[in-house]
């Protein structure tokens, strides 16, 4: 089985004429990519150069370098209103879907995921393109691109994901790195409809809150364990300072059974926060704390903090891949 990082972001800035585009619009905006950017490994002044290039040879350097086989690259849409008007103002950041599944084809480590916020005029085209062009996973933020899942209108979108295999990724619980359009679209009950129309989704960073007072799903995700055998949680962003309560609630041995591992890359890691809760033991923190592949020190992190193997590989399960 693969050991696969099902959580991992693409940005660039549309050189090569790729799509791909981002906004900084305040100075805290400026600085967390700033920060992001060092943290992978890239200096901030690739935001002026040729990101796409940049962004795609570090990623492959790093997850080469790393205990890891594969990553899966997320593509993102933008924000649409309720009506399926798109709204690229209230979008941070765009890639399209074929920038994704191109480097799919193109990379044997890379596995894409598609992103079609399915209010979108051209939804059931695009989706059904993608699966034709051989997508298995996409990527949603319900709330930050403003979706209701469980609008009945959807149900043919979730349908055909479904009958195509599609596994649905999908942001839950808060977010202070993008702007959020509905908070309520945190809550991981939003994937009532699609998990009833057998999709099977995972819900990324299992749920928890973002910030210190932010609401914390964490435990309305695991009573849905029990009531949606195709429901995962995923374990991405936990080694940062802000989810790592979430920890906690999911290494229960029977919880693990359906967490899959995820980085959120290019979000920071850090072992400190974990480490002050006491899941991660001092020697181990003190081991990885300076490793310069973050993909790599965030899984040796979540190996020290008591994630299983299988934690690691179901998503290869999932996939079916060999």
């Amino acid at each position: 089985m693969k050991k696969i990082d099902c959580h991992v972001h693409f940005v660039g800035g549309g050189t090569a004429q790729s799509g791909t585009w981002f906004k900084l619009k305040t100075w805290w905006d400026r600085l967390q990519a700033r920060m992001m950017l060092k943290g992978c490994g890239i200096e901030p002044s690739a935001m002026h150069d040729d990101l796409d290039r940049i962004y795609t040879e570090q990623l492959l350097k790093l997850i080469k370098d790393s205990s890891l086989d594969a990553l899966v690259l997320l593509a993102q849409d933008i924000a649409h209103a309720d009506d399926g008007t798109p709204l690229p103002d209230k979008s941070k950041f765009y890639v399209p879907n074929d920038v994704v599944l191109e480097l799919g084809r193109r990379h044997e480590e890379i596995i894409p995921a598609i992103s079609i916020h399915p209010g979108r005029a051209d939804a059931m085209d695009e989706l059904e393109r993608c699966i034709e062009s051989g997508a298995r996973v996409l990527k949603l933020l319900p709330n930050v691109i403003n979706i209701d899942c469980n609008d009945k209108k959807y149900a043919p979108f979730w349908t055909r994901m479904a009958e195509g295999k599609v596994i649905f990724l999908s942001h839950t619980g808060g977010e202070m790195t993008l702007p959020v359009m509905n908070k309520a679209y945190a809550d991981p009950r939003i994937l009532t409809l699609p998990l009833e129309c057998g999709v099977t989704c995972i819900a990324a960073h299992s749920a928890g809150g973002s910030y210190p007072g932010d609401k914390d799903y964490t435990d309305d995700l695991l009573k849905m364990f029990k009531e949606f055998p195709n429901l995962y949680g995923d374990n991405s962003a936990l080694c940062s300072l802000n989810r790592n309560k979430t920890i906690g609630k999911i290494l229960d041995p029977e919880v693990q059974e359906r967490i899959l591992h995820g980085s959120d890359y290019p979000v920071p890691v850090s072992g400190l926060g974990v480490w002050i809760k006491g899941f991660l033991p001092w020697k181990d923190w003190r081991k990885w704390k300076g490793c310069q592949n973050i993909l790599e020190q965030d899984y040796q992190f979540k190996k020290a903090m008591g994630f299983n193997e299988a934690t690691f590989t179901r998503l290869s399960q999932l996939l079916d891949l060999n």
